[in-house]
């Protein structure tokens, strides 16, 4: 057991890798994947290294991708994703891949700008070609006596030209539709309302570069040079486009003659250049990936040959690399699969050092326990060659979960939904969905899939179907006891029998909920008890690996007999209660919780509490006396123990080496010790208290779900108001929608999260310091997950 759960043999490698040899034996070790290069350069300024350039040349083609991609992005043109993972490039084929991406980001920008122009211009035409058609039925609109009367009398001239022939100029452009009413009242407050407006709606949107706007036809006309340049002041104040329109209905039709021509030519142009664009797109989008990956594969290679040393000949590169010690004849045929690709005769080489320093801490996972592990990790990092809680976690979080969600109806559900996620796995890998949330459930489908299970084998226990009773084994009630003794409860003929047949009678027993509580609370201190011995058992592993003594016979042994003299006591006094009762001397049977703080204060003296076995006082001052001996083992023995050792090894090493000064804090000791003590021996209680929660959230989820029946489908079938299918529906629906939202959803977190704490909290930090840090493999495999998960 101590090796089979413990994380990886780690080891400090030195690696020494020919310069031509180097990158393709670096990109194999990133295929690899087992590999966790040092920094033997951290105080090297990042450009000061040597292959800074070629970082800068990859980020370069980084970039020019990106731009590519984003106007494929833009265009609506899918990616094509064959899966295909290419192999790394060549150093020398950078420079082909570097022409590739600059003419093919060069072509897109002159393609980008011709259209950007081309449109420009065509906005211009078309927005002429509306101020043609409409002038013309604004010059007719002229010459309607009423309005000319109006107009005339806007614009009458000079004194001395009262009663002479009327000769207006004008302007014509178009504008922005939501500024015309600005527009308007600003004309009329600086012309002094000398002017004569007239607008129409485009109907049509018109396409601007950059996006698409709604714009009016106006022309105004005015008299005299002076309102002239007043109006052209307003129009560019208000980014209106003015536009030269002839005097004479003729010239305008001929001029809209040649602009309609000319708008036929410039669109077929247009097309022309958008099938050209489209054409370079896909061409550019069947490959866009690969070459995302070449570039990324190329980019991080020269990352970590920034991490090497170069030896004085400039030949050689020296790397420091972490690595599993079962996976050396991996890295080794890697390196020399490197070596044959870059055509280098001289092998690279790999030595073992010697090292005092703490390796990362690797733990081999799976798509089945890789969930699981995270919930370690999410704790802490365990220390390298720390036992590992997740191979226990497996099997105690679920069930931890299930005995707080225990209902079958509701665990076959979960299940279900497990299911088709673990089924469908390879087809949702695939889709690579951007929902947060639904990812997050679908990396933990084999967590959901076990808390289904085990909350399906819960709810038989409980005898729990969607808060209903199911007598699937058959009834161990009696009415007999009824007619023999009158005045017993209705219950089953061995009430603390926790069984399904028994539970089955008590769902439907006035009682029900007081026996259930009872039961339950019991039960919650019986796992949490064995939860936590569990744990302490296991930190045995631990010391045992260490080779630390001390810490067994004085940190072990204590901690054991201190939590099983008090509280494994209670655990089989619970199991004594349940065996020494019936159902008729079960009003008789005294309170645990009483006997139990009576045991810890020594009182007993109590007469309303009468004993369960003969001996009880004189055994209960003994476990008392034993938890209470344990105490200073762990408070002040250990802590003089250490001083001892600290004085005993400075007398040897003094002696060899007077200069030698071996420090230590007794007082510093002294504290943490007995911090630790104060915590385990407070946190014992606390902890199991902590356990109920099992019992609470359980009759929480219970009475929850027996509401939600009695309060839609019990209410909604014993109506009398009818509504045939139609009502049934209804209820139904209204039923199963309750029942995920409320009952799956809202109490499978909250039971999560329960469980989640019992582990972390409860169990955890019995033997798990988590105070590591991960080992982080350079491949090729997670770069371009965070790549394309962006």
């Amino acid at each position: 057991m101590g090796e089979l759960f413990r994380s990886e043999e780690m080891t400090l490698a030195q690696l020494f890798l020919q310069s031509e040899a180097a990158y393709c034996c670096v990109s194999e070790l990133g295929e690899l994947g087992m590999v966790q290069f040092r920094d033997l350069n951290p105080d090297v300024n990042v450009f000061q290294r040597k292959f800074v350039n070629e970082v800068r040349r990859c980020e370069e083609m980084d970039r020019k991708l990106r731009f590519v991609e984003k106007e494929i992005k833009k265009a609506n043109i899918p990616t094509v994703d064959t899966g295909e993972n290419p192999e790394v490039p060549f150093p020398r084929d950078m420079i082909d891949l570097e022409a590739t991406f600059e003419k093919l980001e060069n072509e897109l920008k002159e393609i980008n700008t011709n259209q950007e122009a081309l449109k420009k211009n065509f906005l211009e035409l078309t927005e002429l070609k509306h101020i043609l058609r409409r002038t013309q039925q604004f010059f007719d609109e002229m010459e309607d006596p009423n309005l000319l009367e109006e107009s005339s009398a806007l614009m009458e001239g000079s004194e001395g030209g009262r009663g002479a022939p009327l000769r207006l100029g004008f302007v014509a452009g178009v504008i922005s539709r939501e500024r015309i009413p600005t527009f308007e009242r600003m004309l009329w407050r600086v012309c002094r309302g000398n002017v004569f407006l007239r607008k129409a709606e485009i109907e049509d949107p018109l396409e601007d570069p950059a996006t698409v706007i709604h714009k009016s036809v106006f022309i105004i006309f005015f008299q005299g040079d002076q309102l002239k340049n007043r109006v052209k002041k307003i129009c560019e104040g208000f980014r209106a486009s003015l536009y030269p329109c002839p005097e004479t209905p003729q010239e305008r039709k001929e001029m809209l003659a040649g602009v309609n021509s000319r708008i036929d030519d410039l669109q077929m142009v247009l097309n022309q250049t958008e099938d050209h664009r489209q054409r370079v797109l896909q061409a550019a989008s069947k490959t866009m990936r690969v070459w995302f990956i070449k570039v990324r594969k190329m980019k991080a290679i020269y990352h970590t040959l920034n991490l090497c040393n170069i030896d004085v000949t400039q030949k050689c590169l020296i790397a420091e690399v972490w690595c599993p010690v079962s996976d050396l004849d991996s890295i080794q045929f890697a390196l020399r699969r490197g070596t044959e690709r870059s055509g280098s005769t001289v092998p690279s080489i790999l030595n073992r050092m010697q090292t005092k320093q703490t390796p990362p801490t690797f733990n081999k996972t799976n798509k089945f326990t890789s969930g699981f592990q995270n919930i370690v990790d999410a704790y802490g990092i365990g220390n390298y060659r720390e036992i590992n809680p997740a191979p226990y976690t497996i099997i105690t979080f679920p069930f931890l979960f299930a005995v707080m969600f225990g209902d079958m109806g509701h665990g076959v559900l979960m299940t279900c939904v497990a299911l088709y996620l673990v089924i469908r796995e390879s087809r949702l890998l695939s889709q690579k969905s951007d929902n947060e949330m639904f990812n997050m459930v679908f990396a933990g489908r084999y967590i959901i899939l076990l808390m289904g299970i085990f909350s399906i084998y819960t709810g038989i226990i409980y005898n729990d179907c969607f808060s209903k009773s199911l007598n699937m084994f058959g009834s161990g009630w009696s009415v007999r006891p009824m007619f023999v003794h009158p005045n017993t409860p209705w219950c089953s003929s061995q009430p603390y029998d926790p069984v399904v047949s028994s539970l089955q009678i008590w769902n439907v027993a006035t009682n029900k909920l007081t026996f259930l509580n009872s039961f339950k609370m019991k039960m919650s201190v019986i796992l949490g008890v064995i939860h936590m011995l569990f744990g302490v058992s296991l930190s045995l592993f631990n010391h045992l690996y260490f080779k630390k003594p001390l810490n067994i016979f004085l940190g072990f042994i204590p901690e054991i007999v201190f939590m099983a003299s008090l509280f494994g006591y209670l655990v089989l006094l619970v199991f004594y209660k349940w065996t020494a009762y019936d159902a008729f001397t079960s009003k008789d049977a005294p309170s645990l919780l009483i006997h139990f703080i009576n045991m810890c204060l020594f009182n007993y003296s109590d007469p309303t509490n009468k004993p369960l076995y003969a001996g009880q006082m004189g055994i209960q001052v003994l476990l008392v006396l034993i938890a209470l001996a344990c105490v200073p083992c762990m408070l002040i023995v250990k802590t003089m123990v250490l001083r001892r050792q600290h004085l005993w090894k400075k007398h040897l090493v003094c002696e060899s080496d007077p200069t030698y000064n071996l420090s230590f804090d007794f007082g510093d000791v002294a504290v943490h010790q007995a911090i630790h003590t104060i915590e385990y021996c407070l946190g014992c209680i606390s902890n199991t208290a902590s356990y109920l929660r099992l019992w609470a959230l359980s009759l929480a989820h219970a009475q929850l779900s027996e509401v939600l029946w009695t309060m839609v489908m019990h209410l909604g079938l014993s109506s009398r108001s009818g509504g045939g299918f139609f009502a049934l529906s209804i209820i139904f629906s209204a039923f199963a929608v309750l029942t995920v939202a409320i009952l799956l959803v809202m109490e499978g977190l909250s039971a999560f999260l329960h469980a989640l704490r019992l582990h972390w909290v409860e169990f955890q930090n019995k033997f798990y310091s988590g105070q590591g840090f991960k080992f982080i493999p350079f491949s090729f495999v997670s770069i371009l997950e965070g790549r394309f998960d962006e």
